[in-house]
């Protein structure tokens, strides 16, 4: 079974999601963006959801946590929760 890691932000907007994407596409550090405006409790780790299968997730998430390429910023992605910035760190 393909499992993967990743991390996210979750943002109740769609503009907030693209202005901490473009902050850490300027440099800024996924972690901390996390850590300072994420509202999902996984923020305090870093935006840290660690390892899961295929239907763990939402299948908003799935959909891009099993396809993106492995270290790069995706999103906005809509959920019912919100909208997400998400880095998949690992998948094998």
């Amino acid at each position: 079974m393909t499992v993967a890691s990743a991390r996210h932000i979750l943002v109740e907007s769609e503009e907030k999601c693209n202005e901490l994407k473009a902050a850490i596409e300027a440099g800024a550090d996924f972690a901390e963006v996390a850590c300072q405006n994420s509202s999902c409790p996984s923020g305090r780790n870093g935006g840290d959801l660690g390892e899961f299968g295929p239907g763990m997730m939402v299948p908003e998430f799935d959909k891009v946590v099993f396809s993106a390429e492995v270290g790069t910023v995706q999103g906005p992605v809509k959920t019912q929760f919100g909208y997400h910035l998400l880095e998949v760190t690992s998948r094998s």
